[in-house]
């Protein structure tokens, strides 16, 4: 058997077949190396946290009074509360990420996300759908 694999083996280098390419050297259009991380803060949107308010605040405010004082206290509560959940929303941050990424065919792309679990300035990532992660 050894020597049906040596014959083999022997008759392939002699005919000039090419010998398996290692992975690397075909190159990875996906892969890079992170060069620069830049947290980036805003606010969140303020129409969610109005919505949200208005609709509690009238609810709560329909719970008062009676007859035209039910109706006054349904639209003063949906105001008031309209006006808390903007105020809510507005203190509350959404922290995102921009990571600048040297990939190996030597462009650059630029990614933003929510999370860099684990990646830093060195980190050799891939970039897929808009975001970077860990190879």
């Amino acid at each position: 058997m050894k020597s049906i694999l040596l014959a083999l083996t022997l008759s392939a280098s002699l005919a000039g077949v090419a010998a398996p390419v290692a992975a690397a050297s075909y190159g990875c259009y996906e892969c890079g190396t992170v060069t620069h991380i830049e947290q980036v803060s805003g606010h969140r949107s303020t129409t969610g946290g109005m919505i949200i308010g208005g609709i509690a605040g009238g609810l709560i405010g329909n719970q008062v009074g009676g007859g035209s004082g039910k109706t006054l206290a349904t639209v003063a509560g949906a105001a008031g509360g309209a006006y808390a959940g903007k105020k809510v929303a507005e203190r509350s941050v959404k922290t995102k990420y921009r990571v600048t990424v040297r990939m190996e065919d030597g462009r650059t792309e630029v990614v933003t996300q929510s999370s860099v679990y684990h990646i830093h300035d060195g980190s050799h990532v891939i970039v897929h759908h808009g975001r970077a992660r860990l190879r």
